[in-house]
């Protein structure tokens, strides 16, 4: 089984894909803000990640969506909701289209999402994320780059040496290969899950415009919400608000 850790005990179910930085602790400021009592959150750590830090693989989209589909159905689940943040987010696309016919989907949340069609980086972005794999330097630069240049070193600091820590180097350029380089855009219109999508006014990569432009286009059933005091990691810089949103959209859908 996957690793993954489980937060609640409510009827509703919730599986969260995280990004590409690192483990599913990126959302432990979020826990203390959780409706427990209403909701179940499962955690998935992809492989080389985290509690799944173990497990080698081919580090791929459909990869992940073969994992989680694996989890749920040891876990019992066949009625969920999903959410995925930055990589998250396209791998939460991918396991929609292969999920299990015995797994429903009622909703869909993209917290700064990477869109199906991939992460479209030129070639000077490409030599700074890939530069990553090996450099904290650039591990640095792209976070304080994704959230606006305006917060506290020692918080990016920190996110650089968790990064670290909780990742292996292979799956860490592999994930990057696959958020970065694949694209499964023509398949969406399979999906009809009600969804919303998340971004941060300060994040200067997954932008408004880049959803309007992908996911707001791709998929007519989907919101979209601007969280004003975040870029792109608002589980770690405004938790309550975006638990509160969450929560709030998942409710409508159940």
């Amino acid at each position: 089984m996957p690793g993954h850790t489980l937060i609640g005990s409510g009827p509703r179910k919730v599986l969260v894909f995280h990004g590409w930085f690192g483990d599913y602790s990126v959302w432990e400021p979020t826990f203390t803000a959780m409706d427990t009592a209403a909701f179940s959150y499962c955690f998935i750590d992809y492989r080389g990640y985290g509690k799944s830090a173990s497990q080698s693989g081919h580090y791929t989209m459909s990869e992940i969506a073969a994992d989680a589909n694996r989890l749920v159905l040891e876990l019992g689940w066949h009625e969920l909701h999903v959410v995925g943040h930055s990589m998250g987010g396209m791998a939460m696309q991918r396991f929609m289209l292969d999920c299990d016919p015995r797994i429903t989907v009622r909703s869909a949340c993209g917290v700064t999402p990477v869109p199906a069609s991939g992460g479209q980086l030129d070639a000077d972005s490409w030599q700074l994320f890939e530069g990553a794999v090996t450099r904290d330097e650039n591990r640095y630069a792209i976070l304080d780059f994704t959230t606006g240049k305006r917060l506290s070193p020692v918080w990016l600091q920190r996110m650089v040496a968790n990064s670290r820590t909780q990742t292996s180097e292979a799956a860490y350029g592999g994930y990057l290969r696959a958020w970065a380089r694949e694209n499964f855009a023509d398949e969406i219109s399979a999906i009809h899950t009600p969804m919303q999508v998340l971004v941060g006014a300060f994040d200067a990569a997954i932008t408004a415009d880049v959803m309007r432009a992908t996911y707001l286009s791709g998929y007519p059933q989907c919101g979209l919400e601007i969280l004003a005091d975040a870029g792109h990691y608002p589980m770690q810089e405004t938790p309550i608000h975006l638990v509160t949103l969450m929560e709030a959209f998942m409710r409508q859908h159940s």
